[in-house]
């Protein structure tokens, strides 16, 4: 038989047969995992919600809607598994001022709005920026992270019934002694079911989850604002969906790249960009007040074993199932409980390898600064984007301050004294290349002058017109400069500017 007669085992066309990925959560190991994880998260999402609500102004329900509405769109269209989006406090804070002036419809007139700005920079490549932001600003971030969410907890312990102390304590004990025996069950998961019927069956008048407001009785339905369609609505609201598009955006792209280095386990900055705008405008649909990736629940998720987005999808659905069908036991769920678990989040969420002394002393100085600076303007605004900004702002003041250091310049006379030879190494930009000027000794030096840049490079415009300057000097005393060793990039850019920068 010719060999080419012979066809590959597969179908009649000789193609091989084509192999299906089977999903990891149909193992029923990981499908336990999975779905206990949601369930904690869900429980958790409930308060939240709520208060997150309160902040922006609107009524309970939009809250946990929009956590119903964003944590399942996310998990079908988003790019980092187990990743947790809802309802934030960051969001709120940005639209509480929008509701406060113009009302409710405008504020989900916002929403749709962010989420299409959000679409567009994520298929423009927004993500592509995180790699800017600085190891220090994300563990400043993570730090002040797990500051504001054990702060948020301390209101649940102000002048309550002296129960709440003790219902917590065990609460703690049983999310910290129970993994020991057993991971097959979530701890959280134990302790909230466990505590809500000791308290229920103790008949304990503890401050449970009804209190924080009414939970809904019906399923969310689209919604559309009664907003002129007027540039004048426009002006309005385009600030606030601006807002709520990079405040989203910088939470949710930091979360991603948190859960990335907990799990070891790579995910899609870009689609998780665009995926978040898409959860808005689901949200905004519905008539939800927006929001991002929740750092805290998704910490929940990610250390109570979760790895897929099914435990995403099944957050948001228990949520839903929680509120609406079970909304009489949930409601009788002890704060103390929810608050004991976000106390253990907190704990887990802080790098405390970070402060250790040791590490301190070891760490550069410039690094700790900022460090303390995210995590200061964090929990003074409770604003996580505007924090992560100024400590990007602080690392490359900082970063270009110690880098202009690293330039030297030296001086030698070549054997004939006719020539004086500046060697310059080091990055030439605009910190470094301001002091170029003053490195030269134009009195003293014969006719004949050479900058060797060959151990340098010339990054920027400034560094272009401070060589044009030092030219000038050596001219105006009747001397001659030449520039030597420009790499081929430095020499494209000098080529291009010299002589061109001056203000005469």
């Amino acid at each position: 038989m010719s060999s080419s007669t012979l066809a590959r085992p597969g179908d009649a066309t000789g193609r091989a047969p084509r192999r299906t990925r089977r999903p990891a959560w149909l193992s029923p190991r990981v499908l336990r995992t999975e779905v206990l994880a949601g369930l904690v998260v869900a429980l958790a999402l409930i308060p939240e919600a709520i208060s997150f609500s309160i902040i922006a102004g609107v009524d309970p329900r939009v809250g946990l809607f929009s956590a119903f509405t964003m944590a399942v769109t996310i998990a079908v269209v988003g790019g980092r598994p187990a990743m947790i989006s809802a309802a934030t406090g960051a969001v709120a804070l940005v639209v509480a001022p929008l509701v406060r002036e113009h009302g409710y419809d405008h504020l989900v007139a916002a929403v749709l709005l962010g989420g299409a700005v959000q679409v567009v920079l994520g298929v423009l490549g927004v993500a592509r920026l995180m790699r800017f932001v600085p190891r220090s600003v994300m563990t400043g971030f993570v730090n002040a992270l797990a500051i504001l969410i054990f702060v948020a907890q301390v209101p649940y312990f102000v002048g309550v019934p002296w129960a709440v102390y003790p219902t917590a304590a065990v609460a703690i004990l049983i999310m910290v002694l129970l993994p020991r025996v057993t991971t097959a069950v979530p701890a959280p998961l134990v302790a909230i079911v466990v505590l809500t019927a000791a308290t229920a069956l103790a008949s304990l008048a503890l401050p449970d989850v009804g209190d924080q407001g009414a939970l809904p009785e019906s399923l969310p339905s689209l919604f559309w604002p009664d907003v002129p369609a007027t540039w004048d609505t426009l002006r309005i609201i385009a600030p606030y969906a601006l807002g709520i598009a990079m405040v989203g955006l910088l939470e949710s792209l930091m979360t991603a790249k948190l859960v990335d280095e907990i799990t070891d386990t790579p995910s899609r900055k870009g689609r998780e960009a665009w995926g978040q705008g898409v959860a808005n405008l689901v949200t905004g649909a519905f008539g939800g007040m927006g929001g991002c990736a929740m750092i805290g629940q998704t910490m929940i998720n990610v250390r109570s074993g979760a790895r897929t987005r099914l435990s995403t999808f099944l957050a948001g659905a228990l949520l839903l199932v929680l509120v609406v069908g079970l909304g009489d036991v949930v409601a009788t769920i002890p704060m103390a409980v929810l608050a004991a678990v976000m106390v253990m989040v907190s704990v887990a969420t802080f790098d405390w390898r970070s402060v250790r002394p040791s590490t301190l002393r070891r760490m550069p100085r410039s690094e700790t600064a900022v460090m303390v600076v995210t995590v200061a303007v964090v929990v003074a605004t409770h604003n996580l984007a505007i924090g992560v900004l100024v400590g990007v702002v602080v690392a490359a003041l900082l970063f270009a301050r110690r880098v202009a250091h690293l330039v030297t310049v030296t001086r030698a006379l070549e054997d004939d004294g006719r020539t004086a030879r500046y060697r310059v190494e080091g990055a030439l930009f605009f910190a470094s290349s301001n002091d170029l000027v003053s490195q030269f000794s134009y009195g003293d030096d014969p006719a004949d002058v050479v900058v060797d840049l060959s151990g340098s490079h010339v990054w920027d415009a400034s560094t272009v017109a401070a060589l044009d300057a030092v030219e000038a000097k050596y001219a105006s005393r009747g001397k001659r400069l030449r520039i030597e060793g420009l790499n081929e990039a430095s020499a494209d850019m000098h080529g291009r500017l010299a002589g061109h920068l001056s203000a005469h």
